[in-house]
């Protein structure tokens, strides 16, 4: 692991030390060509010269990569600095000294060396060119020529140590900077990975379609459902004509079902916008993202998850009839042996409550095994509703004034009618039952909903439902009248879902209020 970290190290320091040794090379040939005609060397030309040539021969000698290789680049970036401080101290004392401006080459030098050397080396480059500076200005001084004033000589040194620390800390910068970015790029390819596998392994299949209807991107998934090898760079209308309308028809938080693919797959449809370039909220949709969900399989789990209540609620059913049967039988016996004609009379109408308790609930469960049999038809509710309310008024003796409707003419509810008779018939008679009896206690009235869609409330006036029984309303054989199957509620919401509506309580303290919520149109 330390070797790896040391070799990531080294390679992001061969970048900078490349600029640094282009920036030699240009140096050392401009000494070559024209340093006498910039006015350098005036002092000692031929050492002069003799430096500069020998100046181009080491950077061209430790500048190739096979220096860095073979010698290290610790080592090699050493011998640079070293190399570059002495070879500027002679340059400076064959051109005159400080005021030739060579020092601030050297600064240049220094910086260079600060963003690539390592540690505390950029300190010693900073002391060597300080003690060269000096040395050359106390030997000018010693041997009789002219010297640079010590004040600005010791400005020129203090400068060196503050430009390489300045680099050194650019250079640790840049370098935690690098680290951090090689972090964050790391982890996002990890988190892409990650990404990739989780749509690769979805169950739902999804495709990125740009404004063309061409499919840009696609999950295996989405091939698979559509009965393809591979969907990409095809036309969703070439796929499947049913595709035209998906991003109208299907943008819906539902979806819609459509028969999909040349195997005529039944999937779930939904399309969802995607941003454009700006990725804000106010950025144009150019691609959409369609998912496509697999609606056979879900028929089938759905279909496994009923059979598994249905038989939970045979053998509910079974234990319910014993006890109305326990008691038709007793009655029949007592019957027998009973000459009495006023308690043949209470065993007789004991038998037939009973007897019509178990039809009852022998009806509802055949009603629950129907609930896929739907024949769905645009039912005009308010006079369905009014002719129900008739029976009612007429079979239970109960006065019309009872039942308030207000359901416009012209609303529609698209469900089997057979199932509307039943859902209703058990919404009002759980109102009756449990309704005040005066003018208007049960409610009936039909809304219109956004989307084509039809809501039914039926609501009353009565003591409403405990908050202990609310989450156990809609669990079979659950009641809380003494005549109850308590199959009432479990076979209205079973059908309602069978017709593709929703049957929901609503708080409407302190009587109960149900909606009935479905299409207004098959």
């Amino acid at each position: 692991m330390r070797a790896d970290a040391d070799e990531r190290r080294n390679l992001a320091r061969r970048g900078p030390l490349r600029y640094l040794n282009l920036f030699r090379l240009i140096l050392a040939g401009l000494f070559v060509v024209a340093g006498l005609e910039l006015n350098l060397g005036g002092d000692a030309p031929k050492v002069f010269n003799a430096a500069a040539f020998a100046y181009l021969a080491a950077v061209l000698a430790l500048g190739f990569p096979d220096a860095a290789r073979r010698f290290g680049i610790d080592r090699v970036i050493t011998a640079q600095a070293v190399i570059d401080i002495a070879v500027l101290t002679v340059m400076m004392w064959a051109s005159g000294g400080y005021r030739s401006g060579l020092p601030v080459l050297m600064m240049v030098v220094l910086a260079g060396a600060g963003l690539v050397a390592e540690g505390r080396m950029v300190l010693f480059y900073a002391a060597l060119a300080t003690v060269a500076v000096l040395a050359e200005n106390v030997w000018r001084l010693v041997t009789g020529g002219r010297s640079a004033d010590f004040v600005q000589v010791a400005f020129v040194c203090t400068a060196f140590f503050g430009i390489a620390i300045t680099a050194r800390f650019l250079a640790l910068r840049a370098k935690a900077n690098e680290f951090l970015a090689v972090q964050r790029g790391e982890a996002l390819v990890k988190q892409q990975a990650v990404n990739e596998r989780i749509i690769r392994d979805m169950q739902d299949g999804v495709l990125v379609v740009g404004a063309d209807g061409i499919v840009r991107q696609a999950n295996p998934r989405a091939a698979e459902l559509l009965g393809l090898m591979s969907v990409d760079g095809l036309r969703l209308i070439d796929v499947d004509e049913n595709f035209a309308d998906v991003p109208v028809c299907c943008s819906g938080p539902e979806g819609s079902l459509r028969r999909l693919g040349p195997g005529g797959k039944l999937l779930r449809c939904r399309a969802v916008g995607a941003p454009g370039e700006g990725g804000g909220p106010g950025a144009a949709a150019c691609e959409t993202l369609v998912y496509l969900t697999d609606f056979e399989e879900i028929q089938t789990h759905i279909q496994q998850l009923k059979l598994a209540a249905l038989g939970r609620l045979t053998a509910s059913m079974a234990h319910e009839i014993r006890n109305p049967l326990s008691a038709v039988t007793q009655a029949a016996e007592l019957l027998t042996e009973e000459k009495r004609g006023d308690l043949q009379l209470r065993l007789v109408r004991i038998i037939n409550d009973n007897a019509r308790r178990i039809e009852r609930m022998i009806r509802d469960v055949l009603a629950l095994g129907r609930r896929d049999e739907t024949l769905p038809e645009a039912l005009p509710l308010a006079s369905f509703a009014g002719g129900l309310i008739d029976e009612f008024a007429l079979r239970g003796g109960a006065e019309r004034a009872i039942f308030a409707i207000d359901i416009p003419d012209d609303v529609t509810f698209a469900i089997d009618r057979a199932h509307m008779h039943q859902i209703l018939d058990n919404l009002i008679t759980n109102a009756r039952r449990y309704c005040s009896g005066g003018p208007g206690s049960v409610r009936v009235l039909a809304s219109v909903e956004p989307g084509g869609r039809t809501a039914v409330h039926i609501s009353d006036d009565g003591p409403g439902i405990a908050e202990s029984d609310l989450p156990r309303m809609f669990e079979p054989f659950f009641t809380t009248h003494p005549k109850g199957t308590g199959l009432g509620l479990y076979i209205s919401r079973e059908l309602a879902e069978a017709n593709g509506a929703t049957l929901e309580l609503r708080d409407n303290a302190p009587g109960a209020h149900f909606v009935l919520t479905g299409r207004s149109q098959p």
